[in-house]
């Protein structure tokens, strides 16, 4: 057991010149990143901010982000990550709800007017907020002291600070946090309720951190650099960054996803374990005309989201890139497990696989009679292990309700065991449909209308009839042929039982598609009010 702030210094003894962060054409060794978070925690401590406090970075990547968390996990201090894409609802409800002391921000990024959107917030929503710390950056990415003129009226009661003006600080040597103590906190992706609040331990962040280090193979090649493309403010991000930091190699650090710009760090830097999401690795593939498009990586790790499985596939075998399936959520980290490296392609693309930590447990429960289920049968999955999160903040309630006695966590996730101590991940349980009585991923009848040469994208959810629960399929359509509705349904009948077989397929251009900070994701309830909106324009087509 150790806090953040600890793993850090053991990393600086070891080896204090290295390059800890390159970033706009700067780099910080592991010696100048530990100095600057401590003079960081100095300042943060003269503006108010101890032991329990919360932080929120409205930040993108960017070597703040990370000195300012660091600084923050030296006091004892937790921070909130806020996405950069969300708006005034959002950001009133999380600052408010998470009583945020202090809040960071960079007014100008991309852009994104950041401090009017704070001014269309009511006072009320803002009023624990004591400190709004200021971030912008001129020329490669040095800081700048300069700042707005005026805040909004709704922070008119704050101070004001500048970011490098806290790095002019003297170090703070003393880490005030325990191992057990709050360290982070992330929002879950709530849709028809207000998201939770996530809250992981100084325990928790470094015994996963040193976990991916070794296992993920970042420690046996410290010499090889790590890419921070995907955003620190969610987990999948946060947690390559952990891991990064817990090896002593090279986060290279962008603060917004770029194919280009990522092939190329990826080559500067030898990355050697990439970890990113299914559409990042088609773009950086279509950005490079390379045979071997990705020669320094040995293994990539990737969450599935947009892309085509069987299409995904063959463009990584063609371009000699070898895929691997991970498995993470916010309440376990990002990198819980991991398909193995040698198990057949087929296997590597899907979702799931072994705990990354030998004392990580895995198990598999009917939600219906309560009983634990033997390998290859699909229920929801339970994980524990050192990763798991310490609460939601603030509601212990759902902490209860998704925490069983023995300290598993109820994912919401379907999936089965596979007899060899991992998982496969089939679908979330609120997207399984119950069909002909039993429990159903739509991903096996996507798979199979995947396989007709006429559809380039499925999707199915599950709607209830007159007729009872059914599937309805979503596609894109190929250049190859037209659509037709009555060649896809027999297409699917042929090889799935008849309970399985979509009861209506509709043509469309594209998903309903949202961006959250873990990457792109299908917007399945919107799909099922399109499926329900469809249905009643008309009678089944088909019995």
């Amino acid at each position: 057991m150790q806090t953040i702030t600890q793993m850090l210094g053991a990393v600086r003894r070891r080896t204090p010149d290295a390059t800890a962060v390159a970033y706009r054409g700067r780099r910080l060794t592991f010696t100048e990143l530990d100095d600057a978070a401590r003079r960081a925690a100095r300042g943060l401590s003269e503006l108010g901010v101890g032991p329990g406090d919360r932080v929120a970075l409205w930040l993108p990547n960017s070597p703040a982000w990370l000195v300012l968390w660091l600084g923050a996990a030296r006091l004892g201090a937790i921070t909130v990550a806020v996405n950069t894409r969300f708006r005034a609802v959002e950001v009133a409800d999380i600052v408010r709800r998470a009583g945020a002391k202090a809040l960071a921000l960079w007014p100008g990024f991309r852009g994104i007017p950041f401090l009017d959107i704070l001014g269309e917030i009511d006072r009320s929503a803002l009023e624990r907020i004591e400190t709004l710390l200021l971030y912008e950056e001129a020329d490669a990415g040095r800081g700048s002291s300069s700042a707005p003129a005026a805040l909004p009226a709704s922070l008119a009661h704050c101070r004001r600070a500048a970011f490098p003006d806290l790095l002019e600080r003297p170090t703070l040597d003393e880490d005030w946090a325990m191992s057990g103590d709050g360290s982070n906190m992330f929002t879950t992706s709530g849709t028809t309720r207000a998201p939770k609040f996530v809250l992981h331990s100084h325990a928790s962040v470094t015994a996963h951190a040193l976990t991916m280090a070794r296992e993920l193979g970042y420690a046996a090649h410290p010499e090889g650099g790590a890419l921070g493309a995907l955003p620190l403010c969610g987990v999948f991000g946060f947690c390559q960054m952990t891991a990064a930091l817990a090896a002593g190699c090279t986060l290279a650090l962008t603060s917004a996803f770029d194919a280009a710009e990522a092939v190329r760090l990826v080559d500067e830097h030898r990355v050697r374990y990439l970890n990113v999401t299914d559409d990042m690795v088609m773009a950086m593939f279509d950005t490079t005309r390379r045979e071997i498009a990705l020669p320094t990586v040995a293994a990539c790790g990737f969450a599935a989201f947009a892309a085509k499985p069987d299409e995904l596939l063959a463009s990584a075998q063609a371009r000699g890139l070898p895929l691997v399936g991970l498995y993470g959520m916010s309440e376990v980290q990002a990198f819980f497990s991991r398909q193995p490296l040698d198990a057949a392609p087929e296997r590597r693309l899907l979702g799931g696989g072994v705990p990354l930590d030998p004392a990580a447990r895995v198990r598999v429960r009917n939600p219906e009679s309560g009983r634990l289920l033997p390998a290859g049968e699909s229920g929801e999955i339970e994980l524990a292990g050192p990763s798991l999160m310490r609460e939601y903040f603030g509601n212990p309630t759902a902490t209860e309700e998704t925490t069983t006695s023995d300290r598993f966590v109820r994912s919401g996730d379907l999936g089965h065991l596979t007899g060899d101590g991992g998982f496969v991940y089939l679908a979330r349980m609120g997207d399984a449909m119950r069909l002909g009585g039993f429990l159903v991923s739509p991903a096996e009848i996507e798979g199979h209308l995947n396989e007709h040469p006429a559809v380039r994208g499925a999707q199915v959810v599950g709607v209830d009839t007159e007729r009872g629960p059914r599937p309805v399929a979503f596609v894109t359509i190929t250049a190859l042929g037209g659509f037709d509705e009555a060649t896809l349904r027999d297409h699917c009948g042929r090889s799935l039982a008849r309970f399985k077989v979509p009861a209506r397929i509709f043509a469309v251009d594209e998903f309903p598609t949202t961006r959250s900070a873990n990457g792109t994701k299908i917007r399945r309830a919107e799909l099922r009010r399109m499926a329900h909106e469809r249905l009643r324009a008309g009678a089944p087509k088909f019995a």
